[in-house]
């Protein structure tokens, strides 16, 4: 029988359902030593804040030894991937109670695929921040360094991963919280393109189309896997973007020939990036040089108030979330209901009206246009996925709202454009900074072509591997 500890520790999600699928591994001993590695480190990490063993070795009792990711062990981020009888609260004391009397379509997909949900993992208040220090459940720890922020809004599921408690789980990404949290956590991230994966029952995709939910991962081909068997809308969904003609996982051994490739000078904020952040950008230019790409220094067009666009739409969408759940609980809001920056946001929304909120959605999609220009010039884009090195835990500290407002959108200030303009990017692993916390390089394509950001990534890996050990015992504040 194969050593089932070292499989968690180190292989990615293709690996450990081909031991299953192959009777090696026994896919209740699989689930049963994935909630022992929960109960043993997440009392350190605190990444996971609710669990469901009993359903989870139920499905692992009853899996389909043939499906993709059979006996896998996975959790989800508490938002949005809803399983039924478990509460999903967004990371916040409001929410608390509430609990869906089904699973989402995103989340029946994952079971169906053979993935064990063995539990939800934290995020920041609503998904409102680039870290992952909630007042209703705590800050995740990043076990690179237990000072440090695993990022956000997946940040839960970053450190969870990342620790080796699952090989692979649920994010979504609305200004870079798939993206922003594997940087820091060392894994690959992939936010696809607007509409590729369906949000039903939520009804987002007209009012928040910022927003899309994939995996974190250990490797590339997880994640291509995985988005080949749940992308596709479902009836109803108020559009829906054309299938690839080949699978995302074929396309990581297409011969792409040489690509031209957008190399950023600057944060599209304005301020030079961080010399170690700068740093793993050259590794990854180099690497794809070396490769015969064809690179080039050119930044990205970004209309002015773009991250102000994303943050009025983002504060009308926590509004309604928040009247909703008062009207569901039959009060008015009271006074610790809300963390200091998520009221800030809620009161900002009270002064928008109708046509606030419409200026704002063609504001993204004028956004989107601008942005999607630079691909008739470049197939990819390449920058650090954050211009900062990942931040001690308190930084963004979201009691304190006036010293907030500064830098809240720092962490997102190189991802959040793919979000506005519907376009799919991904990050890569790409070293570590001088206290051994990891870095990423963002790679971005035109929208629709997953295929591109998927079989550069690949190639990253190959040139540039990164370890999928994992980070156990966490490793102490520097």
């Amino acid at each position: 029988m194969t050593e089932i500890g070292a499989l968690l520790d180190s292989a990615d999600a293709t690996e450990i359902a081909a031991t299953v699928r192959s009777g090696a591994v026994d896919p209740v001993e699989l689930a049963e030593a994935a909630i022992g590695r929960i109960e043993e480190r997440n009392p350190e990490i605190n990444a996971v804040i609710a669990t469901c063993y009993d359903s989870a070795l139920e499905s692992a009792r009853n899996v389909d030894r043939d499906a993709p990711f059979a006996g896998v062990p996975f959790v989800v981020k508490d938002c949005r991937a809803r399983l039924a009888g478990v509460p999903e609260t967004w990371g916040s004391r409001l929410m608390a109670g509430a609990v869906p009397d089904e699973d989402s379509e995103l989340t029946k997909r994952y079971r169906a695929a053979g993935f064990v949900i063995l539990g939800v993992t934290n995020m920041p208040e609503m998904g409102k921040m680039g870290t992952t220090e909630p007042a209703a459940y705590g800050p995740t720890r990043n076990p690179y360094d237990l000072g440090k922020s695993p990022g956000g809004s997946s940040g839960g599921t970053g450190a969870a991963v990342a620790s080796g408690m699952v090989p692979i789980g649920h994010g979504n990404d609305g200004g870079g919280s798939i993206r922003v949290p594997s940087a820091a956590c060392g894994l690959f991230g992939l936010k696809p393109s607007r509409s590729r994966v369906t949000g039903h029952p939520g009804p987002t995709m007209m009012s928040y189309p910022m927003g899309i939910d994939h995996v974190m991962t250990r490797s590339v081909r997880d994640s291509a896997h995985v988005l080949d068997l749940t992308a596709g809308p479902v009836l109803g969904d108020p559009y829906e973007i054309s299938s690839p003609a080949a699978s995302w996982l074929s396309s990581l051994e297409t011969k792409t020939g040489p690509l031209r490739v957008g190399v950023a000078s600057h944060s599209m904020e304005g301020p030079a990036f961080h010399p170690m952040c700068a740093a793993a950008l050259q590794r990854a230019a180099g690497c794809l040089e070396g490769m015969g790409h064809h690179l080039e220094v050119a930044d990205l067009p970004v209309e002015p108030g773009l991250l102000a666009t994303l943050g009025g739409l983002m504060a009308a969408a926590t509004k309604v979330m928040i009247d909703d759940r008062l009207a569901e609980l039959g009060r008015g809001l009271e006074d610790d209901d809300l963390e200091p920056f998520t009221r800030y946001l809620y009161d900002l929304a009270i002064g928008f009206d109708g046509a606030d909120v419409i200026r704002g959605l063609q504001s993204a999609e004028l956004i989107g246009r601008k942005a999607a220009t630079y691909f008739e010039r470049f197939d990819i884009f390449l920058s650090p996925t954050t211009r900062t090195v990942v931040p001690e835990l308190g930084v963004y500290d979201t009691s304190n709202v006036d010293a907030l407002l500064p830098i809240a959108s720092t962490p997102a200030s190189e991802t959040a454009v793919f979000n506005v303009g519907g376009q799919p990017a991904a990050s890569v692993p790409m070293g570590h900074d001088e206290d051994g916390v990891p870095l990423g390089v963002q790679v971005a394509a035109p929208f629709g072509r997953e295929d591109l950001v998927l079989a550069v990534s690949r190639q990253l890996e190959q040139a540039a591997p990164w370890s999928t050990a994992a980070v156990w015992p966490a490793r102490p504040a520097a």
